[in-house]
């Protein structure tokens, strides 16, 4: 398995401290007696973490054997760990040509983006990775899915980024960047925590907290204080009204409205509020009611697929139902990942009597949920903007 451990004091990548990694195993030996000492030397050199050292022989057993694909992850592995990073994704490339479904070659490409900054390009390799599947490269997969969950966070995605920290939580992997990245999806910051303003810094931690028991769903005294602390230290943040009657809102749906709408005072166009409280209503039956609210969601947020998706349920409940599939098709597209999306898809397709389309939500629905659960333990609790 490549190493994949972070740089010395680098919280962004590393957002846990990952166990040893060991290196790629050497090719088999073939009678090439002088390849396969090279092979092994790189393998015994890469696993005393003398980098430079498994460079120089990675590079020569591919001068050897160009169809080398393990030592050519090895070299892009060692590379990644002397910070030389352009060169490092070079090789990662050059093994997904040979081959293309290597989920840790995708992945440690995308890392190697990252670090360069591309971030757009990190976050469609990593996802591609994660889409193949690591297997039970436990380490892997969760500095990826950390990395999906940061960059979702900066380019302003926070639901999904809320989705993908939730399954630290409910492994009760709380480290610092995990609990910080929380903070900043409560607080709906588009900012890597490298860049997150120092100001913002205790209210970052302390939303963090807040949020990870929240996606854990702890319920305790203990919780209820860190978010009652949380409100008074910022009664004036909305995002922070917003978590807090999230928190409420299983137990004590008035004071979780009570807070929505408090959250909407301070900030009109907040979406998140507006699509709970909707959702409040469509849970009681009270559609009309809902649809006001649903619709000024929708057109506030017109790429938050939540909203989306809200409106489209409204509209369902409503008889309106070609309006409902066109809503939940676009919730669907701005959120392919989600589960739920497909869900009610495939409830409107029924109801329209699309018979074959509501068929393939259905298992759509059904590959992205497993999908899901193989990921994270049973029994997830409900998150923000569900």
């Amino acid at each position: 398995m490549l190493p994949v451990a972070a740089a010395p004091g680098d919280p962004v990548m590393s957002p846990f401290a990952p166990q040893a990694a060991t290196a790629p195993k050497p090719h088999p030996a073939t009678g090439d007696g002088a390849f396969a000492d090279v092979a092994r030397r790189a393998t015994d050199a890469h696993q005393a973490r003398k980098f430079e050292e498994a460079e120089a022989l990675y590079r020569e057993g591919l001068d050897r054997r160009p169809a080398w694909t393990e030592g050519r992850f090895g070299l892009g592995g060692a590379l990644y760990e002397l910070d030389r990073f352009s060169e490092a994704r070079v090789a990662f490339r050059r093994v997904l040509v040979d081959v293309p479904e290597s989920a840790t070659g995708w992945t440690m490409a995308g890392l190697c983006s990252f670090r360069l900054k591309e971030y757009e390009t990190a976050l469609g390799e990593i996802q591609k990775g994660r889409e193949i599947g690591l297997g039970d490269n436990s380490d892997l997969q969760a500095i990826a899915n950390y990395h999906i969950a940061i960059l979702l966070i900066r380019f302003g995605r926070f639901e999904v980024a809320y989705e993908a920290l939730r399954e630290f939580a409910l492994r009760d992997r709380d480290s610092p960047g995990v609990v910080e990245a929380f903070g900043l999806a409560v607080l709906r910051l588009p900012y890597l925590p490298a860049e997150a303003p120092v100001e913002k810094r205790e209210m970052i931690l302390m939303a963090g907290r807040a949020g990870y028991q929240l996606a854990r769903g702890l319920r305790s005294p203990a919780t209820r204080r860190t978010f009652e602390v949380l409100v008074q230290r910022y009664p004036e943040e909305p995002n922070i009204r917003y978590a807090w009657g999230v928190f409420l809102l299983q137990d004590e749906p008035d004071a979780a409205l009570t807070e929505f709408r408090r959250a909407l005072s301070l900030d009109p166009g907040h979406v998140p509020a507006m699509c709970q409280m909707a959702l409040q209503m469509i849970k009681e039956g009270r559609y009309q009611e809902a649809l006001p609210t649903a619709e000024l969601a929708a057109q506030t947020g017109s790429q938050n697929f939540v909203a989306r998706n809200v409106l489209g349920r409204t509209l369902l409940e409503l008889g309106e139902t070609d309006r409902a599939i066109q809503e939940l098709e676009a919730a669907a597209k701005l959120a392919p990942d989600s589960p739920q999306m497909y869900f009610h898809l495939a409830r409107a397709y029924q109801r329209a009597g699309r018979t074959n389309e509501a068929n393939e939500a259905r298992v759509t629905f059904m590959k992205l949920d497993r999908a899901a659960r193989d990921r994270t333990p049973s029994g997830e609790p409900r998150s923000p903007g569900e």
